[in-house]
C-alpha cells in the first residue's frame, strides 16, 4: 500500500494502536506484531512478492552463520553464495530481459537474427531495497564488524520493517537491529518530531511532487513540439517533482519509525544547496551513496589508489549506481554523466572541500555560493533529463531542443496558464529548506518560539492542502517505487 493512500491512514493508527497498547507487554510480541504487519504492508501488492522477501530473508540469515564460521574459505564461500543469491535475484527479476534484449540486438548488428527469450514476470516492489539490506548485513558478518543474529524474528523485521521496505532508506544491520533487539517505550518527544516529518513529507510528495508530476508529464510526452524554454522548464520541474517525492518518501518513513519508537538513517540533508557536485551526492540518497561507498568503491581501493585509479573507481560507482535504478541506457547515462561532473574534483582531490552546511553563520549566502549552488543545481537538472526520459535518443533530442534559439521564447504549453501555484509552491519549499538547513528537517524547529496557536494553524493549512489536493481514488505511487 502507499503512504499516501487512505488504505495506509487506517493502517498505521491500527498498527499504532496494537503496538504500544495490546503487544508492548515484551519485546518478543512488538517483534512479531512488526513482522506481520510488514509481510501485510508489502502483501497488499501481491502476496506472491512475500515468496521471494521470506525466501531472501530466510537464506542471509543462515548465510550470515555460514561467514561467521572461523574457517576463512568456508567464510568467503558462504558470502559469495550471499553475493550471487541477491544479485541472481535481481538478475532475474529486473535486468534479464535488458541483457536478453541488448544481445539480441548486439547478434542483429552482426547480421545474426536472434529471437531473445523474454520473462513475463511483475518487478517485485523494493526488490532492490531489500536486497541490499542482506548483503550488507552479510558483509558485515565477514568484516567482522558485527555478529549474525540468533533471532530470525528480529533479523525479519530488519530487513522487512515496514517504513523502509519499500523505497528505503537502505538501513545497515549496525543501525537498526540493536534496535530491535531491545524493548521500546514511548516517547512523545520522539513521536511529535515523527509526526512532524510525516506531515512534511506529506506536503512535499501529495502537494508539490504530483502537482509537478502532471506538468512534467504533459512536456516530457511531447517535448519535440515545444520551445527549448519550455523543455527547460519542465527539465527544472522534474528536479523538484523527484526531490519532493523521493524525500518526501524518506521524511514519511523516518517518521513512521519514529512512531514505533526507531531512529533510521537520515537520506537527504538539502542536496539543491549544494556547491558542487560532490556535495551534492553526499546530500541526495545518502543511504545508497554510503552503502556504494562501503561496499564497492572502498574495496576497490578507494582514495588509496592514485588519482587515475580514483576516477576509474568513481566512474565504476556511478555506473554502478545507475543501473542500480533502472534496466535501461538512460540510468546508465545519467550515472555516467554525474561521474563526469564530478570527475574534475576528484582528480584535483577537491571533491572534499565544501564538508559544511552553506552561509553556516549567515542568513544570505555569499554571491559566489549562490553562483555555485545555481552551477551545481542546472548540472543536476541537465542529468535528471536522462533520468526522466523513456530512451536516450528521447533525452539527447530533448536536450538539442533547449539549446536552441527557441530557449529565448517564452515557454507555452497546455495548462501553462494554471501554473502559477506551482512557483510559489517552489518558493515556498526553498524557503523552508533554507530556514531549516541546519536541523534535520524544516519543521523540526520552526515556529517553536511563536505562541501554540501560531504554530498549530500552520500545521492546520498544510493538512488541509494536503487533502485539498490529495486524490484517494487514484493514488500517485512513489517514483522509486519502480526500483
Amino acid at each position: 500500500m502507499f503512504f499516501n493512500s487512505f488504505e495506509f491512514l487506517i493502517f498505521l493508527p491500527v498498527v499504532f494502536f496494537l503496538y504500544w497498547f495490546i503487544f508492548n507487554k515484551n519485546l518478543t510480541s512488538q517483534n512479531i506484531l512488526l513482522l506481520i504487519a510488514s509481510y501485510f504492508f508489502y502483501g497488499w501488492w501481491s502476496w506472491k512478492f512475500l515468496i521471494l522477501l521470506a525466501l531472501s530473508t530466510m537464506l542471509d540469515f543462515l548465510y550470515g552463520f555460514g561467514v561467521a564460521s572461523a574457517n576463512k574459505g568456508k567464510s568467503r564461500f558462504f558470502l559469495w553464495l550471499s553475493i550471487i543469491n541477491n544479485l541472481g535475484i535481481l538478475g532475474v527479476f529486473k535486468y534479464y530481459n535488458f541483457f536478453a534484449t541488448e544481445f539480441a540486438r548486439g547478434f542483429g548488428a552482426l547480421g545474426l537474427h536472434v529471437n531473445p527469450v523474454l520473462l513475463n514476470i511483475a518487478l517485485p516492489v523494493g526488490i532492490s531495497f531489500y536486497t541490499f539490506h542482506g548483503m550488507s548485513y552479510v558483509f558485515d558478518i565477514y568484516k567482522g564488524v558485527r555478529k549474525p543474529a540468533t533471532n530470525f524474528v528480529e533479523y525479519a523485521v530488519f530487513v522487512s520493517f515496514f517504513p523502509l521496505l519499500v523505497a528505503g532508506p537502505i538501513e545497515r544491520a549496525n543501525h537498526l537491529l540493536p534496535q530491535i533487539q531491545v524493548k521500546r517505550v514511548f516517547n512523545y518527544d520522539q513521536a511529535a518530531d515523527g509526526a512532524k516529518l510525516i506531515l512534511w513529507g506529506l506536503f512535499k510528495k501529495v502537494v508539490i511532487s504530483d502537482t509537478l508530476a502532471t506538468y512534467v508529464d504533459i512536456i516530457f510526452s511531447h517535448n519535440g513540439a515545444y520551445s527549448g524554454s519550455t523543455n527547460l522548464l519542465g527539465a527544472i520541474f522534474f528536479a523538484f517533482q523527484i526531490y519532493c517525492d523521493f524525500s518526501g518518501y524518506s521524511d514519511i518513513a523516518m517518521g513512521v519509525a519514529k512512531q514505533f519508537g526507531f531512529e533510521l538513517f537520515r537520506n537527504f540533508n538539502y542536496p539543491y544547496f549544494s556547491r558542487d557536485i560532490a556535495e551534492f551526492w553526499r546530500r541526495w540518497h545518502i543511504s545508497l551513496s554510503s552503502w556504494f561507498r562501503d561496499y564497492l568503491y572502498i574495496p576497490m581501493g578507494g582514495s588509496r589508489v592514485g588519482r587515475a585509479r580514483r576516477v576509474l573507481n568513481t566512474f565504476i560507482i556511478f555506473i554502478v549506481s545507475g543501473f542500480w535504478h533502472g534496466a535501461s541506457w538512460t540510468y546508465i547515462v545519467w550515472g555516467g554523466l554525474n561521474a563526469l561532473y564530478i570527475t574534475p574534483l576528484v582528480w584535483s582531490s577537491k571533491n572534499r572541500t565544501n564538508m559544511d552546511t552553506v552561509a553556516t553563520g549567515r542568513t544570505f549566502p555569499t554571491i559566489r555560493e549562490l553562483l555555485m549552488m545555481g552551477i551545481t543545481f542546472i548540472l543536476s537538472v541537465f542529468a535528471w533529463i536522462f533520468f526522466r526520459a523513456k530512451t536516450v535518443g528521447i533525452a539527447w533530442s530533448f536536450l538539442k531542443r533547449i539549446f536552441s534559439k527557441s530557449l529565448f521564447a517564452v515557454p507555452y504549453f497546455p495548462g501553462i496558464g494554471r501554473t502559477t501555484a506551482v512557483y510559489f509552491l517552489i518558493v515556498f519549499l526553498l524557503l523552508m529548506d533554507w530556514n531549516g538547513r541546519f536541523d534535520n528537517h524544516p519543521l523540526e524547529k520552526i515556529g517553536l518560539k511563536t505562541k501554540p496557536y501560531v504554530r498549530w494553524t500552520f500545521y492546520m493549512i498544510m493538512i488541509m492542502m494536503i487533502f485539498s489536493y490529495s486524490n484517494l481514488n487514484q493514488v500517485q505511487q512513489f517514483i522509486y517505487f519502480q526500483f
